[in-house]
């Protein structure tokens, strides 16, 4: 199992709540103090760089006009840590490409990248969530379309070496495909993609990338890797899926004590508290289905965030399965509970900062979890496993 060190890279420092209406997309950026913002890429940075030296791989992701995560171009920070590690897989979760303009642009970013980096690129997409459809100012009808042919026209510039191909699709169109530099790695990076629900899965199965999904919790979490594996099947891959195909994200803080690490990992919560949007942002019209729209109508919580209103203090987010805290030992058996019931995965994406939790108690949370959960986990699922839970359901 490889372990990623995540960060949102939050700007926490605003006013009470109750005085603006939303974290997200209209909060005024008078409230960012750019001097503050400075010292804190300076401390993320440093933190990734940590558990890059702990032996653990880097995880980065996007979002835009929210303090919940101030890095609105990720490839920017991705290219600086392609040339400040030495060792460390690097993943971007992920371009937005259903709101991105130029694929082509987003093929280019990334063979830079893997380049820099010398092979070391994980290169993850995913649609974009809701509150970013006004901010990118797309239209939410039809994303997940856009999203497919958007992928296909990045691996397409990708693998193309004998001069310029064209592109004429639905949503894009390129008649001059000819990037350089093209990707270190061949044919090309790493392909992920993020989805929250079985049937994304089923399509991510289908194409064989490795499927990651977000705080989904326990039965959540089964169904879409679950679902993935139909997907896998269904395409003629066989029936056997690795483990290192899927990846879970949780929130993760181990410390040498219980209450050390109640106390950091209800400091990591702030990313659910802090979530405040209102309604019109959460479901945009034409972002989902209509019988999904229709559940929300009736008052079904189909944001992720709202969804998880109840699980806001440590122990109700362990026993959902989007925390893992305690010791080393509570937390390892905390893993090996949610592998196990959810068949297997191959990575674990730890949300091991957010919010007020400070430096030497975000690197005192990766370096226990490094050092003392990290090896029995690799121990016990490496990267060729296939989970007995899975091979069950196969003979099923």
């Amino acid at each position: 199992m490889k372990a990623w060190h995540f960060s949102e890279n939050a700007y926490p420092y605003l006013p009470p709540a109750d005085e603006y209406e939303s974290i997200r997309v209209n909060l005024p950026n008078k409230n960012y103090d750019p001097e503050k913002g400075a010292k804190l890429y300076d401390r993320f940075l440093d933190e990734w760089l940590i558990a890059e030296d702990e032996g653990m791989e880097i995880m980065l992701n996007e979002h835009h006009q929210t303090a919940t995560c101030v890095d609105p171009a990720a490839p920017i920070v991705l290219g600086a840590l392609a040339r400040l590690s030495k060792k460390a897989r690097l993943l971007i979760l992920g371009n937005p490409v259903a709101n991105r303009r130029q694929p082509v642009r987003v093929a280019e970013e990334m063979a830079l990248v893997d380049v820099l980096s010398r092979g070391r690129l994980e290169c993850g997409f995913v649609r974009g969530v809701p509150y970013e459809v006004l901010p990118a100012n797309s239209n939410p009808v039809r994303m997940n379309e856009r999203q497919w042919e958007a992928i296909d026209l990045i691996v397409k510039a990708w693998t193309s070496h004998d001069g310029p191909v064209s592109h004429e699709g639905r949503f894009f169109h390129h008649r001059n495909i000819n990037i350089w530099p093209r990707p270190y790695q061949q044919p090309h990076p790493p392909i992920w993609v993020s989805t929250t629900s079985p049937g994304g899965a089923q399509q991510v199965g289908t194409r064989g990338y490795v499927q990651a999904t977000f705080l989904t919790g326990f039965d959540g979490t089964r169904k879409i890797f679950d679902s993935y594996r139909k997907g896998w099947r269904e395409a003629g891959r066989g029936n056997d899926v690795p483990i290192d195909r899927l990846a879970y994200a949780a929130l993760v803080y181990t410390a040498d004590s219980e209450q050390r690490a109640y106390e950091g990992a209800d400091k990591l919560l702030w990313y659910m508290r802090a979530n405040k949007v209102p309604f019109h942002y959460q479901y945009p019209p034409g972002y989902m289905p209509v019988s999904a729209m229709a559940q929300v109508m009736r008052g079904a919580a189909l944001d992720q965030h709202a969804a998880l209103k109840d699980k806001m203090v440590v122990e109700k987010a362990v026993e959902a399965g989007i925390m893992m805290a305690g010791t080393p030992d509570q937390v390892y058996a905390q893993v090996k509970r949610f592998y196990e019931h959810v068949g297997g995965f191959g990575h674990l994406l730890i949300m091991g900062q957010a919010g007020f939790l400070e430096h030497d108690d975000t690197v005192h949370g990766i370096r226990t979890f490094a050092r003392e959960v990290y090896p029995r986990l690799n121990a016990d699922y490496p990267d060729t496993a296939i989970s007995s839970v899975q091979q069950e359901r196969v003979v099923a």
